[in-house]
């Protein structure tokens, strides 16, 4: 009977009159630097508004209440919302700010007897160090002798991590969801955890482990991957909740928003970053059950993981992300698909809520709510730098427009408890702060150095290793911290490469060409050539419109074929400019397919 169902329900989305929506119109004297000036102008403002409402009325505590003017602790008791901010300072220039934060929490200690979640702590705290620690020499800090290898942020954001490293001894290696700071995983924690709080760890656990040449970081988060793989179903798809001892699931549908998200585009982001293939390659499986059973009229809907029929046709706000992930990878038109849909949804209702029902045309009961989520920005951001199509910009103004109009307060911007009529709710999470006024702002400038296009890098050396910086290679966490991927080259080189691989752990096999053969050695993927680099494997999936500009001088200067195979390679300096999806390349080079 819920097969016939859910074929009732398909036949009558086919023929309903809720269709993918149609791209508008911008005319091109819209957007102009002017304009574009203004709005970034704007966002600055929005963003000090909030951030000196949080350092008046709520530090130290964790978030602003920006209806009663006062502060919370919410995740941990540890300035949050400071830490959460602190690489946005950076991205807006503000470099005097940044330093004084810096000098704040470098003194800063998290042995503290308190329970937190682990996903959370690592991608805002871990994460947010991090960020702050590779982007301190754009803002005049005094480095310490061999940064980036070393400093008081990447002691402090190692100190996080250590903390949570006991919610991993799990029979599976899958991690825990809460740690105690001090003494571990809580004697009473339950051992289901949401897919993406086991899948998310391998941005941060990654850059640690190469700056800090301390592979376990890595080693626990690939483990964790590894574990997570083992158990999706035949279709390719996972569950959303697993117990982390026995392995297994607890909740079987399968999508790519809530309690998944992040599993995926780590996936990606984790390729790229550290040079593991593996990952790539098992992302493409899972796009493939994605594509097949989730896909509907450029719509994603829930399905059952084992048999991938329907069993929630909505739309939630955290799936808005994935117009981003698919941009990433040369899949803008796909992208662009959903992200007009996601759209039209903000222009019905005035905000994205939580969760939409796709057929009824209306907020799902109990799910009315926006938080002030930054996934729809971020994939405008994203899909903005793959097409410079300036209808991105306007749906960016939208948000904005919506943001201001209706969330504003006289100490910072409110969470939006019911999307039909905008009454408010008295929190300001820091992810405000973290994500959607950065990803707002680097929407609208479009000469940030986030957006270079790699035709100019900073030599850096440490001891006998040389490395490339600010390339325009930035991998964002989940939380939306730039990570500089040339950075890492810094701090490990093919010299440690034994050292690495003896890291990781079970070994099983020594194939090495699909995610279920793949050795499980830790290795590592040096990119401190620039002009030397070797592709990944999976980057010969992608689809790139147009070669890099190179100028006719250069040597590394080839043919282009514009056919999906490995052809040749060009340096990173003597291209005028690079496609966005080339930036995902290795350490910032610039290789073409």
């Amino acid at each position: 009977m819920r097969h016939w169902l859910t074929l009732c329900f398909i036949l009558v989305w086919r023929d309903s009159d809720i269709v993918s929506a149609q791209r508008p119109i911008i005319p091109e004297n819209f957007y102009t630097q002017e304009h574009l000036s203004e709005l970034r102008a704007e966002v600055k403002e929005l963003f000090y508004h909030a951030y000196n409402g949080y350092l008046n009325y709520a530090y130290p505590l964790d978030e602003l209440q920006p209806l009663t003017c006062r502060g919370v602790d919410t995740w941990g008791s540890y300035s949050l919302t400071l830490i959460d901010a602190l690489s946005t300072l950076a991205v807006l220039g503000n470099h005097t700010e940044f330093r004084r934060v810096v000098d704040v929490l470098s003194k800063k200690s998290f042995d503290s007897d308190i329970n937190v979640s682990v996903f959370e702590t690592n991608i805002r705290i871990v994460g947010g160090l991090l960020s702050a620690h590779l982007l301190s020499h754009k803002s005049g800090i005094q480095l310490e002798p061999g940064w980036p290898c070393n400093g008081p942020l990447l002691r402090l954001a190692e100190d996080a991590a250590k903390r949570l490293l006991p919610a991993f001894n799990s029979s599976t290696g899958m991690p825990y969801g809460t740690v105690n700071l001090r003494y571990g995983v809580p004697p009473d924690e339950t051992p289901v955890t949401c897919t993406a709080g086991v899948g998310t760890f391998i941005v941060e656990f990654g850059v640690l482990s190469r700056l800090t040449q301390n592979p376990e970081y890595e080693a626990v988060a690939m483990r964790a991957l590894k574990s997570l793989w083992d158990h999706r179903s035949s279709l390719g798809l996972l569950g959303n909740h697993i117990n982390v001892e026995t392995g297994q699931w607890v909740a079987t549908d399968s999508g790519i928003g809530a309690a998944i998200d992040s599993y995926y585009e780590y996936l990606v982001k984790g390729s790229a970053l550290l040079g593991r293939p593996e990952l790539m390659e098992m992302f493409w499986h899972h796009l493939v059950g994605i594509e097949r059973y989730m896909r509907k009229d450029d719509w994603y809907f829930w399905v059952t993981m084992t048999k991938g029929t329907v069993s929630l046709p909505v739309f939630q706000n955290l799936e808005a992300y994935w117009p981003g992930v698919l941009s990433t990878i040369g899949k803008n038109s796909d992208a662009m698909k959903s992200i007009l849909n996601y759209h039209q949804v903000l222009k019905h209702i005035g905000f994205v809520p939580e969760m939409y029902d796709v057929q009824q045309r209306e907020v799902r009961p109990n799910r009315e709510g926006y938080p002030l989520r930054p996934e729809l920005i971020e994939s405008l951001m994203f899909l903005y730098q793959g097409t410079k199509d300036k209808n991105l910009l306007a749906m960016g103004e939208d948000v904005l427009r919506a943001i201001q109009h209706s969330t504003r307060t006289p100490c910072g911007y409110a969470t939006v408890k019911d999307t039909r009529d905008h009454r408010l709710e008295d929190r300001m999470e820091s992810f405000f702060l973290a994500e959607t006024t950065k990803y707002l702002y680097l929407l609208f400038d479009t000469e940030n150095f986030i957006h270079s296009q790699g035709i100019s890098g900073k030599p850096h050396r440490v001891a006998s290793r040389s490395c490339m910086l600010d390339t325009g290679a930035y991998i964002f966490n989940t939380e939306a911290h730039p990570m500089d991927v040339g950075a890492l080259d810094c701090c490990h080189g093919p010299t440690e490469r034994d050292i690495w691989q003896k890291a990781w752990f079970p070994k099983r096999s020594s194939k090495r060409n699909s995610p279920e053969s793949s050795d499980d050695k830790l290795s590592i993927v040096s990119s401190s050539s620039i002009e030397t680099c070797k592709k990944p494997h999976w980057q010969s999936f992608l689809w790139i419109k147009s070669p890099p500009r190179c100028s006719a001088s250069s040597a590394a200067s080839k043919s282009w074929t514009g056919k999906r195979r490995r052809s040749s390679l060009y340096s990173l300096l003597t291209c005028e400019a690079a496609p966005f999806m080339q930036m995902f390349c290795i350490g910032g080079e610039v290789c073409d397919i």
